[in-house]
């Protein structure tokens, strides 16, 4: 008889808050029925069913149905699912810099 030997796949979890970390944790598990670790910004699925393609589905589905995918997206970096932030736009901040100033010219009414 075979054994068969999980795979240990990573999601890089970048900059997502503590909690959300959490929430991605318990998400996995509740879905997939597998053990899910957390170290640092690092999550671990151990699964022998699970591709990689599917577990960036499942955190695609996660980031978009608690409204974060204005903040971040999902990638497959060379092997590993990433959670990306989106940088700033520049043009919100130099709008914001060339404000004009108010009028100062008084009525006479």
């Amino acid at each position: 008889m075979f054994l068969r030997r999980k795979k240990r796949l990573e999601v890089d979890l970048g900059e997502l808050e503590k909690d959300e970390k959490e929430l991605l944790s318990s998400f996995l598990h509740s879905t997939l029925n597998v053990n899910v670790a957390l170290s640092g910004n690092k999550a671990s699925v151990d699964s022998e069913q699970l591709s990689l393609e599917e577990l960036k589905r499942l955190v695609n589905k996660f980031v978009y149905h608690k409204n974060l995918n204005r903040k971040y997206w999902v990638a497959l970096e060379g092997g590993v699912v990433k959670i990306n932030k989106f940088e700033r736009a520049k043009k919100a901040e130099k709008r914001k810099k060339e404000a004009t100033q108010p009028s100062t010219i008084r009525h006479g009414w």
